[in-house]
């Protein structure tokens, strides 16, 4: 079993004195900021990554897989106090969760989201560790037109088949596309969208891009909002922060059922984990009204359970596809994938073979990562919501400072500064109006690798379009595409008809 003797090996790299300290911190801020209302792991890894880039890498990615899974335990622990869920994966755990809090049961809620983001992140972890080199394996078999395909799928899906609008998620990957195309044209020397000015020859960065987009867009976005009566109230959590043995054996199966939920939807690209999450949410509920003492309504553990393994076995498996297809399936793996980069390395079917020792040492970390976010957020959850109280001004301004610092600090440039504030007032429109961030990022990073690859697919083939789809790599990839999209338009259509 080569692959068990990999993570062996990767254990031992990780368990250093540094490296451990980096997944604790990792682990603290992603909890920390995933607590807080319209942030989540994303920001926290978007703020980072300029920070981070004087650190080796193995440090760093430790430290990433802290954040990676912090963020989503995080996002629950608002959404189960104050029924405001961190980020949307949350909100099918906090519609339960909520109302367990104010029956009493906020420490029962804590703990079963603690205990089912634990369980579904280990058991998509595993998953990854056996399976994940067979998918490199596979994706080495990957030509120009399939890695196209692959990029085209990763657009429409993210863009039509899970935003609220499909014409909102268009615009944001159109807005990508738009901010991919700055720089010279490579094969050409062209300049593209540059209007002359030298600094942007080379293109915009992508850590000034995260950073404006997810992190400057939504302290104006919230900076517009301050004076407004917040409605939401902060519930008490104090009490015991473990489960009964009855409760255990209550959420065991919907834990394991949302996993199963969570595990596949991992590799598509989805855009996060909202759609696994409302799925297992309503897969409980439907259990549930076969038993006469359900409890959906007035608090069912059932329905905190099952949602918060399935979003944490999506994070779980979406490591797995970033790692061995180089395909970002989230804004959050979007924004590792730079990670990756800053250091270098690109993820994809060479990863494993050209730094096997960080890959296998970094999915160590994410075991690592939820056994020390199990053992910190049991006791500690109630001590998280009080981030709760920091009045939004000061934690605002916070961010805004250190966003503008960790940009400035990578590249010791005013400009990129300018160009901050320029896309983050963008981000902020597109706050304002529901366009999705996730397109944008997943543009920009993907939309480099699709240009290419049509290129390069093209002139091989003397410039037949027939070469898109002459492999059965492609045809499948169209083929679920294409049913992916009429199945959201007839759920659309019908979730209108029962508005009506």
């Amino acid at each position: 079993m080569d692959q068990l003797s990999n993570l062996i090996t990767g254990f031992g790299d990780v368990f250093t004195l540094n490296n451990l300290l980096f997944v604790l911190v990792g682990a603290l801020l992603g909890t920390a900021v995933g607590v807080l209302p319209g942030l989540g792991s994303a920001m926290a890894v978007a703020l980072l990554l300029p920070l981070t880039a004087s650190l080796n890498p193995l440090g760093a990615l430790a430290m990433f897989a802290g954040v990676y899974f912090g963020g989503l335990f995080g996002d629950s622990i608002a959404g189960i106090l104050m029924n405001t869920p961190g980020n949307s994966t949350a909100i099918a755990s906090s519609l339960e969760g909520h109302r367990m809090a104010r029956s009493g049961r906020a420490p029962q809620a804590l703990a079963t989201a603690a205990i089912g983001a634990f369980l579904g992140g280990i058991i998509a972890t595993v998953l990854v560790v056996f399976f994940a080199p067979a998918m490199a394996d596979a994706a080495t078999r990957f030509g120009p037109a399939e890695f196209f395909a692959l990029a085209v799928f990763a657009f429409v899906a993210i863009s039509t088949v899970v935003s609220d609008s499909a014409v909102r998620g268009l615009a944001g990957l159109a807005i990508g596309l738009a901010i991919a195309m700055v720089g010279i044209d490579q094969p050409t020397g062209t300049e593209r969208l540059t209007f002359g000015v030298r600094t942007l020859f080379d293109g915009i960065d992508i850590v000034v891009i995260t950073v404006a987009l997810l992190a400057l867009g939504e302290v104006i976005y919230q900076a517009s909002r301050i004076g407004r009566p917040d409605e939401a109230q902060l519930l008490s959590s104090g009490g015991r922060p473990f489960l009964s043995r009855g409760e255990f054996r209550q959420a065991l199966p919907a834990w394991l059922r949302g996993t199963g939920f969570g595990v596949p939807f991992g590799v598509i690209p989805a855009g996060g984990a909202e759609v696994p999450t409302f799925l297992s949410y309503g897969a409980e509920r439907t259990l549930a009204r076969r038993r006469k003492d359900s409890q959906f309504g007035k608090g069912a553990i059932e329905g905190v359970a099952g949602p918060e393994a399935a979003g944490n076995a999506t994070a779980g498996t979406a490591m797995g596809a970033l790692l061995a297809l180089g395909l970002p399936t989230s804004a959050t793996a979007a924004v590792l994938l730079i990670a990756f980069r800053q250091y270098g390395m690109q993820p994809g079917p060479l990863l494993f073979e050209r730094n096997g020792e960080i890959v296998w040492a970094l999915l160590a970390s994410l075991f690592i990562a939820m056994v020390v976010l199990l053992i910190l957020n049991l006791p500690m959850a109630p001590l998280w919501a009080n981030l709760l109280k920091v009045p939004k001004a000061y934690l605002y301004a916070g961010i805004a400072l250190l966003a503008a610092f960790g940009v400035y600090v990578a590249a010791s440039s005013v400009t990129d500064l300018l160009i901050m504030l320029a896309l983050g007032l963008l981000g902020f429109v597109m706050r304002r109006y529901d366009v999705p961030i996730a397109p944008v990022l997943i543009a920009v990073i993907l939309g480099p690798l699709a240009e290419y690859s049509l290129r390069d697919a093209m002139v091989n083939s003397g410039n037949d379009p027939m070469v898109l789809i002459s492999s059965p790599i492609t045809i499948v990839l169209y083929t679920v595409l294409i049913a992916g999209v009429v199945w959201a338009v007839i759920r659309r259509r019908r979730t209108v008809s029962a508005d009506f």
